[in-house]
């Protein structure tokens, strides 16, 4: 097993504030307010052979989610899509994921913090899919979550912003404690909503069916999988799904920008197949990120 390098220990360089700060010295102070209360906002994205896959989507999320938590990106779109490859290109990467984030300084530590500066960061390493190629080829394992996704009046689910993940990383912990990969979330009401840090699909006779992303984030990949699907002419049905239904289901899969598209082979004692639909969405996915779709 390859021996894993703890992200401060690591070599290379990290674009902060507009300029490129080497690695193990992008540092911020410990009474951040980014740190204490959440006020940080990211960006999972991955560059594929010297590409990054919609970059202007991700950058403009990027400064929705900021404007949602009331925080000022002190530099403009167009200067972090060319920070992005400039760091690309100094990291000497082709195939690498991104992590763009923005979070308030340290000048104050109160719940009001308006007038705190913004730091801007972006970090690029070699990271292969987030689960295995052995976890896609035999299909995820799913516990179900204890926790569920808030409503939409008592959090900015829109917004992809730290915070909203601290119930996801408890979850995932449980769910891998318990022998699974990772964990379903119920929403607020009950429904199906997503996994940890990845939407999900179901295919029921031939026709996709997700939920309707009403509160909890509408992944990037996930609007790239329903264009896909109307390419392919693939019906497709965004709805509010119960728990219930999750055995009427004969395939099921994950997408997000880590996760890229994955098999799901079981959801606690439901068994799903790795299908045929399922596996020409991991294709096609594959052939559009690497521009031969």
């Amino acid at each position: 097993m390859t021996e894993l390098i703890p992200f401060d220990k690591r070599d290379g360089f990290i674009w902060l504030n507009g300029e490129f700060v080497e690695w193990q010295n992008a540092k911020l102070h410990v009474l951040t307010h980014g740190l204490h209360y959440a006020s940080c906002v990211f960006e999972g994205e991955r560059a594929y052979n010297g590409k990054i896959f919609k970059s202007d989507a991700h950058t403009n999320r990027l400064f929705k989610s900021a404007e949602i938590l009331d925080i000022d990106i002190p530099f403009t779109k167009d200067e972090i899509n060319s920070a992005k490859y400039l760091l690309m290109e100094k990291q000497k990467l082709k195939d690498c994921y991104f992590r763009a984030f923005a979070w308030r300084g340290s000048e104050t530590l109160a719940i009001a913090a308006k007038n705190n500066s913004t730091n801007v960061a972006i970090a690029a390493w070699e990271w292969p899919s987030y689960f295995t190629l052995e976890q896609k080829r035999i299909g995820l394992k799913l516990d179900i979550a204890e926790w569920k996704r808030p409503s939409p009046e008592c959090a900015p689910y829109a917004a992809k912003a730290a915070g909203l993940y601290m119930i996801c990383t408890l979850s995932k912990h449980k769910a891998e404690k318990n022998g699974f990969h990772d964990a379903l979330m119920a929403d607020y009401r009950g429904y199906v909503s997503e996994a940890t840090g990845a939407n999900i699909f179901f295919v029921k006779n031939g026709t996709l069916h997700t939920p309707k992303p009403d509160c909890f984030l509408n992944g990037i990949t996930r609007q790239t999988v329903i264009e896909l699907a109307k390419s392919l002419n693939v019906p497709l049905v965004e709805r509010h799904i119960t728990f219930d239904e999750l055995s009427q289901f004969e395939e099921c899969f994950l997408t997000g920008s880590a996760a890229e598209i994955t098999p799901v082979s079981q959801i606690k004692d439901i068994s799903y197949k790795v299908g045929d639909l399922t596996m020409q969405f991991v294709t096609t996915y594959s052939d559009l990120v690497n521009d031969r779709f």
